[in-house]
């Protein structure tokens, strides 16, 4: 059974400085990411377990425990690779055609991302995803890990609202935090990824009715 591992940063702790500082980086990589890493290899052993003794009255708890931690792992994972010392500004080509179709603007996009991620009640993070039956990009909140994402829905781009992305540096001023994020994004990283997305076919035909 393979495990899931912990991935290694494309960059040095210190380089999303002064947006992000290096403090933040080790904690956040190396001992919050790490335990949603721990948490779904231990629920995947303790799965496996549970149905070799037929013990099939935990598999549902089990099965929450693995679903938070993946997607805790899944959505940091995603959040290093988003983020580059090189990043910022706005998108061009193919993807900053997409944002202006489906915003309205560059403008009233971030706008949308930034409004999802400061007005979290607890917990969570705020994305852009790809939904493959509109196919069209929206903005979604996800409270903790999983909940509130649209089925079938792909993140392609996530900024982290939980407090340990930011009150060692900016405390409980967390809108100046998602602000400073815009200078990092990798662009490049992101319009990747909505391109993987758009070869998504769920095979569901007329269940959204056709743009004119």
């Amino acid at each position: 059974m393979a495990n899931y591992t912990l991935p290694d940063l494309r960059y040095d702790y210190a380089a999303l400085e002064p947006h992000i500082s290096a403090q933040i980086m080790k904690l956040h990589h190396d001992k919050h990411h790490r335990v949603y890493v721990k948490g779904a290899n231990e629920a995947l052993e303790q799965l496996a377990e549970a149905r070799r003794s037929n013990d099939f009255g935990r598999i549902s708890q089990l099965e929450h425990a693995l679903a938070f931690n993946v997607s805790g792992h899944v959505l940091h994972s995603i959040f290093w690779q988003n983020l580059s010392p090189d990043g910022g500004g706005q998108p061009d080509g193919v993807l900053a055609q997409a944002i202006t179709r489906d915003f309205g603007s560059f403008d009233a996009f971030k706008a949308q991302l930034t409004h999802a991620a400061t007005t979290i009640m607890g917990s969570g993070w705020a994305a852009l995803c790809w939904d493959p039956i509109g196919r069209r990009l929206v903005t979604t909140q996800i409270h903790d890990h999983q909940s509130e994402i649209t089925q079938a829905g792909v993140p392609i781009m996530v900024l982290d609202a939980w407090e340990h992305a930011y009150y060692l540096q900016y405390q409980n001023e967390k809108a100046k935090f998602f602000d400073a994020v815009w200078n990092l994004w990798s662009w490049a990283d992101i319009a990747a990824r909505y391109q993987v997305a758009q070869r998504i076919d769920l095979g569901l035909d007329q269940v959204v009715e056709a743009r004119v």
